[in-house]
């Protein structure tokens, strides 16, 4: 299944073990210490998620060091703060320092001092800056100085290379670069390669004036590697004008000879700039790329060796111990190989998959639609019994995916897209699909489609769609035909509609850099006769009288620079004049959030304050709640952020460990009230029930503590499925099967009890839940079930009655007690909606369950009570002279106690599963037959629970025969002997100490917990 790109990882091998950290390109840093079997993030507290590299100290692999902001600069790239140290192993991190870099390359530890750290600094990608090139500390981190600077203010650091052996003889290649939304920039007068001798003080530049055999400039990024094991031996892959390809020098970079020039070598370097030569043979050279590339001679050829492994590789890691354990990644994921790169293992347990956008169907549970970047298009369930594995999601469409939806007119067939527009209409079971672009008319050029093209579901007339390329397109069809609804929206800026152009000294001309184009299409809830449409080159255009018209309404909006990106734009679906609408400047190097509202249909807009209510990161999407109009939700480079006053102040949303990933799309599910967020790299991640945040208002938070009211709540079935897949596969929670009790805590509760209890109709406590005494929004799970039975000890395990009964529908109310103070709420059980019983057939499962029960608590006490009585003459018998008649006669009583307790429960020993049944098994499988099924009882199972409860209170009968004979006399015969007598325990002294030792007996367990969400892949 679908990962996503890993943009740098390193390893070590210590006593056998393989400790791996991993970089994602945008979803944090993992740790494996099992070789790759699982992992765990272990960055997500920090403020960015966007790696750019990843070292392990040589000389004390508990130090780590990370360079956030990946440095495969793409039109989609994150961004990052510096650079980070951890001395625990990933445990902890702190920032030290390049927090302007925005994107760092690589990190090079001295082997032999790890205070010696060499940084180099990419910098901006889509502006000017200083904090650029290569850097040096010689404490750790602790001060910085540049020891390499760029030619001027777009050049930075391409690569880092040096052997362990020569520590001191370090290369390095800078790249002069410039990305804009419109275009992009490869080489210049920045780009270069350098040498330095001292380690990293200062450098020389090896060009074709000084070193025999280098191709003359302009160069473009230039990768570079040093053979480890014999130091020198230097690669270098150079994109230059003339004479690009792989180059090798065998004297330290004096003289070079060409190598492989082939396609591979030399195509989109900007994304495909790195070299690994293997640890114990200077000739054998990995060249990370669209494929996997492997040189076994020197690098005069390559071979493809990655095989079945997805594509677009960036990193490479070969354990020096064993060159045959070899680790990539690349914008599938990462990808294990054990004999040296010719057969991989994916690592399906790294959730850092890259969505794009995110929809929802209504299915029950619901599914999940969505387009990932370089990973196609998806769909997968919301939850499934046993969890929501890998194979329970299904890939329907090609390239990178963005939109996708289900026809709302049609729920068999699905509208996918690929980049550039190309969308398509695919049956949900066959698969079958067709293309249904909308193609250029006549003497026109081809249709101008961003990379990220919108596609939107009309909310008002089923089946009917939009596409916008620089016209908005409409069909209500399936795509037969399009209406071109618009004339062009966009400024039609010739200047930057030259992408056969762009590249720099390679050209690079995808449709990710397609300006002048349609971003964002919002068809008005209130009124099909409206419709939004946003542009990436900063129109905001609004039609309210079906298409016939358009006007223009940016030039309305105050405060925001021209041609700003409008990421997204929203009618209101309470008020057809109201709308929202967010920019995003990121291109120009601003990484600020802009959002605005309107009221009076674009006429006056009024900027939400996002930045002075401490939201980060360029604005992704704004969305509005379907229930409460005061409640909004922002999307940015760096999380999610949550308004509930109309967006007047904002809160970072960090329930569940949620970490500052982006949230590139929000979608809130109509029937669920569930907030489905697509990250672009941490996968889908699933808000349950936002009732709670509906009814956050400043009132409820003014309080001291305070319930807040949720949605009924659903006795989902409990039941199993799917299968193990191992460790290295991914699965993701279900959705919650308990009842979720939420409050708010004003402050953090210090002093004294915070106790949570159920109460029936009656107002009987059903039970007592653990609780958070963390501020704001908490959240309690109640598993809705009553104590487990009590079961008699026995030779084999009665897994049949380890939960107790589900309760009943119905109103519970809860009680919160929080010092002194008594807080109550209402809490509403339904059935299942999917549920073919009724409530009385539910009504008649329970009772009959219960009678079980009672029959199972009947029975542990007269086991109890008969093992009581055989233990206590077995002990009085061990305190008499063999030869004693009493203890004879003690003994006997003991003998009658077991053959009795051996009609009650199996008493054969030899494991778990010894086939032995007795009461106590036929109790449990018919109390587990009717746990696992809530609606009517069958009549067998009516009708087993008499007999089975005859046959127990005949041993119980014959028990009480037995005591009420043997003890008096027995009893009378220890007096004389000064031993304590035999009594029989009662059921109710019984019941005492049972109600006394609690026992929740919830299968599920009960859990506190501050906020609920699920993650997805």
């Amino acid at each position: 299944m679908m990962s996503g790109r890993i943009a740098a990882l390193d390893a070590v091998e210590q006593d056998g073990r393989i400790t791996v950290f991993v970089g994602a390109a945008s979803g944090g840093v993992w740790k494996s210490v099992n070789g790759g079997t699982t992992y765990r993030p272990v960055f997500d507290r920090e403020d960015v998620q966007s790696i750019g590299a990843v070292t392990i100290d040589p000389s004390n692999p508990k130090t780590v060091w990370v360079g956030t902001g990946e440095a495969w600069m793409r039109n989609s790239v994150s961004v990052g703060d510096g650079v980070y140290k951890s001395t625990d192993s990933g445990e902890n991190w702190t920032n030290v320092g390049l927090k302007d870099s925005e994107h760092i390359a690589t990190i090079l530890v001295d082997p032999n001092d790890g205070n010696n750290v060499l940084v180099c600094a990419s910098g901006h990608l889509w502006n000017d800056n200083d904090e650029r090139g290569v850097y040096k500390s010689t404490d750790g981190g602790k001060t910085w100085k540049k020891v390499l600077a760029g030619a001027n203010g777009s050049s930075g650091r391409g690569l880092l290379a040096v052997s362990r052996h020569e520590p001191k003889k370090i290369y390095v290649s800078m790249w002069d670069f410039r990305r804009q939304g419109w275009t992009f920039r490869s080489g210049g007068p920045g780009s270069g390669l350098f040498k330095s001798t001292d380690g990293g003080d200062h450098w020389t530049e090896i060009n074709d004036a000084n070193a025999k055999g280098l191709p003359p400039k302009p160069w473009g990024r230039v990768a570079i590697a040093v053979a480890p094991s014999k130091p020198q031996v230097v690669y270098a892959n150079i994109e230059a004008e003339k004479g690009r390809g792989l180059y090798r020098s065998d004297d330290g970079g004096a003289t070079w000879t060409k190598g492989d020039a082939s396609n591979f070598m030399v195509w989109r370097p900007f994304y495909f700039g790195n070299l690994l030569v293997d640890p114990k043979d200077e000739n054998k050279i990995f060249k990370p790329d669209l494929l996997l590339l492997l040189s076994t001679d020197g690098g005069k050829s390559f071979n493809v060796v990655s095989g079945g492994a997805h594509g677009d590789f960036h990193d490479v890691w070969i354990n020096p111990k064993n060159p045959n354990i070899v680790i990539v990644g690349d914008d599938g994921g990462l990808w294990r190989s054990e004999d040296g790169g010719n057969r991989w293992k994916h690592q399906l347990n790294l959730p850092v998959s890259q969505f794009y956008h995110v929809s929802v169907d209504n299915a029950d549970p619901y599914h999940v639609y969505g387009g990932l970047q370089d990973n196609s298009s998806w769909v997968g369930d919301s939850s499934y019994p046993g969890g929501v594995s890998n194979s329970r999601w299904e890939n329907m469409y090609g390239g990178d995916g963005f939109w996708m939806f289900e026809d709302t007119s049609d729920p068999d067939y699905i509208y996918a897209e690929a980049q550039g527009g190309e969308i398509g209409r695919v049956n949900r079971y066959t698969h079958e699909g067709r293309a249904i672009q909308p193609l250029p008319n006549y003497g026109e050029k081809k249709l101008r489609f961003n990379w990220n093209t919108p596609i939107h579901m009309s909310p008002n007339e089923k089946g009917t769609i939009y596409i916008g390329a620089h016209f908005l397109f409409r069909s209500r069809n399936h795509g037969q035909s399009w209406d071109r609804i618009s004339p062009d929206l966009t400024t039609k800026d010739p200047e930057k509609q030259k992408q056969e152009e762009s590249g720099g000294v390679t050209i690079d001309n995808s449709s990710a850099e397609m300006h002048t184009t349609i971003y964002s299409i919002s068809e008005s809830p209130k009124s099909a006769q409206i419709i939004w449409v946003g542009t990436d080159d900063g129109n905001l255009q609004i039609t309210r009288d079906g298409a016939k018209t358009w006007t223009n309404v940016v030039g309305n909006v105050s405060g925001l620079e021209k041609n700003s990106w409008v990421s997204t734009v929203e009618a209101s679906r309470f008020d057809e004049g109201v709308a929202y609408a967010t920019f995003d400047r990121h291109t120009f190097g601003d990484m600020k959030p802009y959002a605005y509202k309107t009221t009076d249909y674009g006429k006056t807009w009024s900027a939400l304050p996002l930045q002075e209510g401490g939201v980060r990161g360029f604005a992704h999407v704004i969305k509005e709640d379907t229930v409460n109009p005061n409640l909004l939700f922002v999307g940015t480079e760096f999380g999610l952020w949550i308004s509930v006053d109309g967006g007047q102040h904002w809160a970072q949303y960090k329930g569940s460990n949620f970490p500052a990933a982006p949230v590139d799309d929000i979608v809130v599910h109509p029937r669920e009230g569930d907030l489905v967020l697509a990250t672009h790299g941490r996968g889908i991640w699933i808000i349950d029930d936002i009732s709670s945040l509906r009814a956050l208002t400043l009132d409820v938070m003014g309080k001291e503590a305070s319930f807040v009211p949720g949605r009924p709540t659903i006795q989902y079935f409990e039941v199993s499925g799917g299968w193990p897949e191992g460790d290295e596969t991914f699965r993701g929670r279900n959705r919650r099967s308990e009842a979720q009790i939420t409050y708010y805590q004003k402050a953090r509760h210090i002093f004294g009890d915070l106790k949570i209890e159920v109460l029936d109709q009656s107002g009987k406590v059903v039970d007592s839940i653990p609780s958070s005494k963390h501020r704001g929004l908490n959240r309690a799970s109640w598993s809705m079930r009553l104590k487990a039975p009590a079961v008699a000890p026995a030779a084999s395990v009665l897994g049949a009655a380890a939960q107790g009964p589900r309760v009943l529908p119905g109103t519970y109310t809860v009680k919160l007690t929080k010092g002194d103070n008594v807080y109550t709420e209402t809490l509403n059980v339904v059935l299942d909606p999917r549920a073919k019983f009724s409530v009385d057939d539910r009504k008649a499962q329970f009772d009959l369950e219960m009678k079980v029960y009672k029959l199972l608590e009947h029975m542990t006490w007269s086991g109890a009570a008969i093992e009581g009585v055989r233990n206590a003459a077995n002990e009085r018998a061990a305190r008499l002279p063999e030869k004693d008649p009493l203890r004879t006669q003690l003994q006997q009583l003991a003998g009658k106690c077991d053959e009795l307790r051996s009609k009650i429960v199996a008493t054969k020993e030899g494991g778990m599963v010894t086939g032995e049944e007795r009461i106590r098994e036929h109790l449990g499988q018919l109390y587990g037959a009717l746990d696992s099924y809530e609606g009517r009882p069958t009549d067998y199972q009516g009708a087993r629970a008499h007999p089975l409860g005859h046959e127990l209170q005949d041993v119980i009968d014959d028990f009480q025969k037995l005591t009420q004979k043997e003890l008096p006399g027995t009893n009378s015969g220890l007096k004389k002997k000064k031993l304590d007598a035999i009594f029989v325990l009662t059921e109710a002294d019984w019941q005492k100490k049972r109600e006394a030792g609690g026992n929740s007996g919830a299968s599920p367990g009960i859990r506190a917990e501050a906020g609920g969400m699920r993650e997805m892949d």
